[in-house]
């Protein structure tokens, strides 16, 4: 689990902006686009689930030239 350590900046006393260290930044980037990434992939797995599958001897087969 990612741990974060935001400080909170504040307008007229509401909280209005959170900044992290960049590197915690980043990391929470890489997070998200994993996350994107899975989501996509459920998603054509998905769409997918009708059509046969192959193995993996069958994939490298196909990809060698």
């Amino acid at each position: 689990m990612l741990e974060l350590h935001p400080n909170i900046l504040r307008k007229n006393g509401k909280e209005e902006f959170v900044v992290l260290p960049y590197e915690e930044f980043v990391a929470m980037q890489e997070l998200l686009e994993d996350a994107e990434d899975l989501k996509l992939l459920r998603e054509a797995r998905q769409e997918n689930a009708h059509e046969p599958g192959i193995s993996l001897d069958e994939a490298k087969k196909r990809l060698a030239i």
